[in-house]
């Protein structure tokens, strides 16, 4: 197979001239064959995400170091108490142009229109997906005030200290009231923000295309206007695989992560891209903030756990010693994300602890002993623990089960389908499950709210309550960032100490672009920053 692969990839190393007429077009992929919605109201996957990026903007923007920035808000303050916020706006940033407004040019941007926007998220009738940002949160009565045309207030319940960080989701960007009621549920193929970029041409599942806003407010430190780029083009190829072969032909500018077909080919068993590719594209490694994890069903109120061997503290933890995360990664991940044995909480969020104190390390003799005080030696009578996974998981996850096999733990796999898993996960029906949790928003509240016992699944998927866990989540919310963080610390070690999950890697981003592209940027969250990007011309290759 890597034989053939390399027969067809030097066939397509072979590059005609790039013309002066395409260099600042910038070529990606959204492998999901579609692109569901352009309303921020609606930006709950990768992709959906990645677009609304483009065209809109937030009041603020995590930036490559997880620091909350400013963007459509200039500056903010918050009360002593902690339950409201004044945010101080840009005033020169517009609307794209649109033929709703007179004339068709795009009108400055208000304090109403962010008051308008975010009281559209927890509107019933618009159903966003984003609604649970707010929800139980802001006042119940005009949590969104627009003081004057740069002044918002916004009031809270309770203290909320990562409120910022969510206001730079891509849920809480800026939109137009006047389009969006010309349009209704139809405003998600009719977009109009005052991001980088604007909608030009959309050929649903076939090509997106998005041409650079002249009137963007944002400018690079030498006083450029940005973006660099005249335009994004976007295809739907489904097949991660095809993908990448089109990435290599140099009909794409950019790929987010790698096939598994390719993997072994282009990538080093430590995630290092090798010699041979290294004239042909560059490979950017960078913290993801996503957990990936076994989860363990721990409410024993439920019949489903009345005899289940994952209701004992012990087995759970047994589990978590008996599983070899460095050899699944170098075997299975090319090295890719790092063993999580430190707690749910990844490296590079605030609370993070790297000293590994109360995690769980390999230790085959320590699992042992646990199934041992549980009263299952050697794990004899210990009934067989069924794993659900999706089919893209089952490799690591048949590889977790013969680990446990060798510790006396006896597991069988599940494939499942993703959309069933998440209902099972849901419902309480999983009782073990593979899962993954990526960060909303840069502040490690949004992996410990995983498991505060008063929320529903989602998030809290393993049904975990702990009243002295629950204590210092409410007390995290009012505490300044030292304290918090030292809370957020106390919290993840109080949750491994009970094992409801049992964390696998800590993953990582893997952005492959052309040689000839400068300027790309993300963030740990894999929001990709398109803005600074440009593409120098290529001569023959």
């Amino acid at each position: 197979m890597l034989g053939f692969l390399m027969i067809v990839i030097s066939m397509a190393g072979c590059k005609h001239t790039q013309s002066e007429k395409d260099t600042q077009v910038f070529r990606i992929n959204y492998s999901s064959g579609n692109l569901e919605s352009t309303d921020p109201a609606f930006a709950r996957n990768l992709y959906n995400m990645w677009t609304v990026h483009m065209l809109y903007n937030t009041l603020t923007e995590a930036n490559a170091s997880l620091q909350v920035a400013p963007s459509l808000a200039k500056s903010w303050t918050v009360s002593e108490d902690g339950l409201e916020y004044i945010f101080i706006l840009r005033d020169d940033v517009y609307f794209q142009d649109h033929p709703v407004f007179p004339g068709g040019k795009g009108r400055k941007m208000k304090a109403e229109d962010v008051v308008y926007s975010f009281n559209r998220i927890i509107d019933p009738a618009v159903a966003s997906s984003g609604a649970w940002i707010f929800n139980d949160r802001v006042a119940t009565e005009n949590p969104f005030e627009a003081i004057n045309d740069t002044l918002l207030r916004i009031r809270l319940q309770a203290p909320f200290r990562p409120l910022p960080e969510i206001l730079s989701m891509p849920y809480c960007s800026v939109v137009p009231k006047e389009v969006v009621e010309k349009y209704g549920k139809d405003f998600g193929r009719n977009p109009c923000g005052t991001g980088p970029f604007q909608l030009k041409l959309w050929d649903e599942g076939n090509l997106l295309i998005l041409h650079k806003n002249p009137k963007y407010w944002e400018k690079d430190s030498a006083g450029v206007l940005l973006p660099y780029l005249d335009a994004i083009e976007v295809s739907f190829i489904d097949s991660k695989a095809s993908e990448f072969f089109a990435f290599l032909q140099g009909r794409l500018d950019f790929v987010n992560g790698i096939d598994g077909s390719f993997k072994d080919l282009v990538l080093y068993k430590t995630g290092v891209l090798k010699e041979e590719f290294r004239n042909r594209f560059k490979l950017h490694r960078s913290t993801y903030l996503n957990t990936e994890y076994l989860g363990f069903l721990t409410d024993t109120t439920l019949e489903k756990l009345k005899h289940s061997p994952i209701r004992n503290k012990h087995i759970r933890q047994a589990i978590n010693y008996a599983i070899d995360r460095k050899k699944i990664a170098m075997y299975l991940r090319n090295g890719i994300g790092t063993p999580a044995t430190s707690g749910f909480i990844p490296p590079g969020m605030p609370g993070h602890d790297s000293s590994a104190s109360f995690g769980y390390d390999y230790n085959p003799d320590k699992a042992l002993s646990l199934l041992e005080e549980a009263g299952f030696p050697q794990g004899k009578g210990l009934p067989e623990i069924s794993i659900l996974t999706p089919d893209n998981w089952s490799d690591v996850v048949n590889l977790i089960a013969v680990q446990l096999a060798a510790c006396g733990i006896k597991a069988k796999v599940e494939i499942i389908q993703p959309n069933l898993l998440r209902q099972q996960m849901s419902k309480s029906e999983a009782l073990v499950f593979r899962a993954q949790w990526i960060a909303d928003y840069p502040d490690a509240e949004t992996f410990l709210a995983f498991f505060y016992g008063n929320f529903p699944a989602p998030p809290n998927y393993t049904r975990f309550r702990d009243p002295q866990f629950d204590e210092w989540y409410r007390a995290s919310m009012r505490a300044p960032d030292t304290l918090r963080w030292d809370l957020y610390r106390k919290m993840d070690s109080l949750v491994m100490s009970h094992a409801p999950v049992a964390p696998l890697f800590y993953d990582e981003l893997m952005h492959f672009t052309a040689n000839q592209v400068v300027g790309f940027g993300s963030n740990p969250m894999n929001l990709i920053d398109l803005k600074k990007v440009k593409k120098l011309a290529l001569s023959t290759h």
